[in-house]
């Protein structure tokens, strides 16, 4: 029995979540957002030092836990935003010094997949279908390895809808809006449909709307419930070829996007008619959050993959580490 700290700080979200034998006892985090315009990192990685302490303590004061309990501390070191991920590996090192236990390196993509099986009756060996922010793949473990059998080929699609979000005004994030919109949209307007194979392309379908936009033909709601109808269909399509391709008979939703109830409800479609069954974490564990990397952490813990207090040096960020580049040693 391991109790692990989780500390997510990859993108907009600075999270501390603390799991015990696989029991999640905190899950904490606080968004950086903006009323107009996307991300800016360096304003983000700003957020994440301001808010780093008090969504630790606060995380600690949900747990029951003291300090001094925590035996090691996950940290998503990669992929991400490097100014992010660096205010992270800082908080991380300094509590790492301070309480003399190691720490986990966990990658923020694998995380989304682990926590997965905290789910009750959860999937045990599923494709996984991860809709983030930056992240569009198709995954499923393999011969020690999560591969992508699909991803994205330009833009993913949380920032995809995020860029059209500020487009027509909304703000970021931009997908929970949209998603409002898109359900009092009452007439489809065709879009492209850019399926490659195993892989997608929206950068296309994103300048097709943005024209769509300045003529002033069509309104927002029916753009954003085009939107989604069309861009879910491709996911699901790719989703579907995995499984077959695969033989596999579990679906796993991952990512912030997976919380769009409409994704939700085509995936669970698909599933039913191919005889597959589907899976969706709570929107806690969907977004990005310090719970999901304390869960992997814990399983990394147990397996020995740690870094002790004079070993730091060689724990580092890593802003572009793909999935499937990832040794599997835990399982």
């Amino acid at each position: 029995m391991a109790l692990i700290l989780g500390i997510e700080s990859t993108a907009h979200t600075f999270g501390v979540g603390i799991v015990k034998n696989r029991k999640i006892l905190a899950n904490l985090k606080d968004s950086y957002k903006t009323d107009s315009g996307g991300i800016i990192p360096m304003e983000a990685a700003k957020h994440h030092r301001e808010k780093s302490k008090e969504i630790y303590e606060g995380a600690l004061k949900i747990s029951g836990v003291e300090e001094n309990e925590i035996q090691g501390i996950a940290i998503s070191n990669a992929p991400g935003l490097a100014p992010c991920l660096v205010e992270g590996m800082k908080f991380a090192k300094e509590l790492s010094k301070k309480l003399k236990i190691p720490i986990i390196p966990v990658n923020h993509c694998i995380a989304h997949l682990e926590v997965g099986s905290s789910i009750k009756n959860g999937p045990k060996d599923p494709v996984m279908l991860y809709v983030s922010g930056a992240n569009t793949q198709v995954i499923a473990y393999s011969s020690g390895k999560y591969r992508i059998f699909g991803e994205i080929l330009d833009i993913g699609v949380g920032n995809f809808i995020d860029n059209f979000a500020r487009h027509i005004g909304i703000g970021f994030p931009g997908g929970p809006k949209v998603e409002i919109l898109a359900a009092n949209g009452k007439n489809y307007i065709e879009l492209p449909y850019k399926v490659k194979g195993m892989d997608i392309a929206l950068s296309g379908i994103l300048t097709n709307l943005k024209q769509k936009v300045e003529k002033k033909k069509h309104n927002k709601e029916d753009l954003c419930y085009s939107l989604q109808e069309t861009v879910f269909a491709m996911l699901v399509e790719v989703a579907e070829r995995a499984l077959a391709h695969t033989g596999k008979k579990e679906l796993l939703l991952g990512g912030g996007v997976g919380c769009n109830k409409r994704l939700q409800e085509m995936c669970r479609i698909m599933c039913k008619e191919r005889g597959c069954e589907f899976f969706v974490p709570e929107n806690s564990l969907l977004v990005d959050n310090g719970a999901m990397i304390a869960f992997l952490g814990e399983k990394m813990f147990k397996k020995g993959i740690k870094f002790q207090e004079k070993e730091l040096h060689k724990v580092d960020i890593q802003p572009r580490q793909r999935t499937d580049e990832v040794e599997v040693k835990w399982k």
